[in-house]
């Protein structure tokens, strides 16, 4: 069975991932790339209430996204087989 692949919006507040792959142009890539949003860099879910803004846990790192940013970034949860 493949992998589960979701976009960062979809994990639950103290849920963790890793990244698998950014979906945007350039422009976004180049601002989240050195934020640590790196394929396969290990990730925690800090806050997300299902709506507004996100936190995130990256490289010891507490980064707030927005929505629309969060559904462009496609990680494996962890723990899926």
């Amino acid at each position: 069975m493949p992998h589960r692949l979701v976009s960062l919006d979809e994990l639950h507040s103290h849920e963790e991932g890793a990244v698998v792959e950014l979906r945007g142009g350039r422009g976004f890539i180049a601002r989240l790339a050195p934020l640590g949003f790196t394929p396969g860099v290990p990730l925690t879910m800090v806050q997300n209430y299902g709506h507004g803004p996100l936190i995130v846990r990256v490289r010891d790192t507490r980064i707030a996204l927005g929505r629309g940013e969060a559904a462009k970034i496609i990680v494996q949860r962890r723990g899926q087989p």
